[in-house]
């Protein structure tokens, strides 16, 4: 029988890997702002809701550009999700014959497509990860064969928050003429990424976590050059007399009515980022996430997954206690303690067999740019109380 909250009534949300809570006030404000204010169907006729509602979109893209340093805005593709993002670009490139190289950290936004193109004949091979180094570059370039079109990478594990060696993979792919597509959904916002010096060509993203956007957002970066085929078709506002997709970007890829008020949200959350300072949240979430593996690290029934602090990281921090399964420690930080966090695999089956937390999966804690310290100081004092049962 659990005993009463020892805690307020006020949740401490730490869970900012799925997505991020609170977001900044701006946020809210732009997305109240698109419904109330502006309303127009973006680039589908000439009044003034329509133009008002294409400028915010044109800006939402420009930020996003900024921060990516994408020189060419029109190349980003604003999607309903990263999945949607991560669908788009392999199924818009791979085919029957291909070769795709993908790790053991990926999310089921990549295991799922990859795993549906390879019942239709495209060859996955996936190089297992370490869960403190992250992926072999030696192990990698012995994987490329003649057929290798694509290799698909998250940037850092969801579970451990291991970063992939980004920017050297993309030199290996550009100098073998091999298509990067980077999944950016972990670090984008909370990492310094340049889509030129990391050669990417391919990036996709959520809005709704590190980029402070609403749920239902995201994009696809598609760099020139790259030939990618749409998986869906529909209207643009453009071309309207013609039975074919538009062949220009961005209508070639957003067939459909955009989310306007949730672009207009992410844009806004990318100028948080890019007003606050992308180093300013970094070195934030670091202490964070430090302060918690070290509060962590001394309570000797508990056991940490992943790099040390020391180590090149995100700020999710997963663990389990011997004898407790992780989703009843879940239950326990939410009902008795207000603290709330996510059990279980997180989508990414491998990362966990990668670890030996298949299938149970661990307790996964990721501080976000809006915790406390004493946020932090709480989960461990709650984690310590229920590793040694003082509940």
């Amino acid at each position: 029988m659990y005993k009463e909250s020892v805690k307020s009534k006020m949740t401490i949300y730490l869970d900012n890997a799925a997505t991020s809570f609170p977001k900044p006030r701006s946020v809210y404000e732009a997305i109240n702002n698109f419904l109330q204010a502006i309303g127009g169907n973006p680039g589908r006729a000439d009044h003034q809701r329509s133009r008002k509602a294409f400028a915010v979109i044109s800006q939402a893209r420009r930020a996003i550009a900024r921060l990516c340093t994408i020189n060419d805005p029109s190349r980003i593709i604003f999607t309903f999700n990263g999945t949607l993002a991560l669908n788009m670009a392999l199924k818009g490139v791979l085919k029957s014959g291909d070769h795709v190289i993908t790790s053991s950290f990926e999310h089921n936004s990549v295991n799922r497509p990859l795993h549906k193109l390879s019942l239709q004949g495209v060859e996955v091979s996936r190089i297992t990860c370490d869960p403190r180094s992250g992926l072999d570059l030696k192990e990698l370039t012995h994987t490329i064969k003649k057929n290798t079109k694509m290799i698909a990478l998250t940037h850092s594990s969801n579970v451990l928050g291991t970063i992939l060696p980004i920017a050297e993979t993309g030199t290996i792919a550009r100098d073998q003429g091999i298509i990067f597509l980077v999944d950016g959904a972990q670090t984008l916002g909370k990492r310094l990424l340049n889509v030129e010096t990391m050669k990417i060509d391919l990036l996709a993203c959520p809005g709704h976590k590190g980029l402070f956007g609403p749920q239902g957002t995201g994009f696809l970066f598609i760099r020139e050059g790259i030939d990618l085929e749409t998986i869906f078709e529909g209207g643009t506002g453009s071309q309207s007399e013609s039975r074919e997709q538009p062949d220009f970007f961005p209508d070639r890829f957003e067939g459909g009515t955009l989310n306007g008020p949730g672009i207009a949200g992410l844009g806004a959350g990318v100028e948080f980022i890019l007003q606050e300072g992308q180093e300013n949240i970094i070195h934030k979430e670091k202490a964070l996430s430090t302060q918690l593996w070290e509060g962590l690290a001394k309570i000797n029934e508990v056991t940490l997954y992943g790099p040390e602090p020391s180590l090149p990281r995100t700020s999710v921090v997963s663990f389990s206690i011997p004898g407790l399964h992780c989703e009843n420690i879940g239950f326990m930080l939410d009902q008795v303690y207000n603290i709330e966090v996510r059990s279980g695999l997180h989508c990414s089956p491998g990362a966990h067999q990668c670890i030996g937390t298949f299938p149970e999966g661990t307790v996964r804690v990721s501080p976000g740019y809006y915790n406390t310290a004493e946020d932090i100081n709480a989960v461990i004092k709650a984690v310590g109380d229920i590793a040694y049962r003082k509940l």
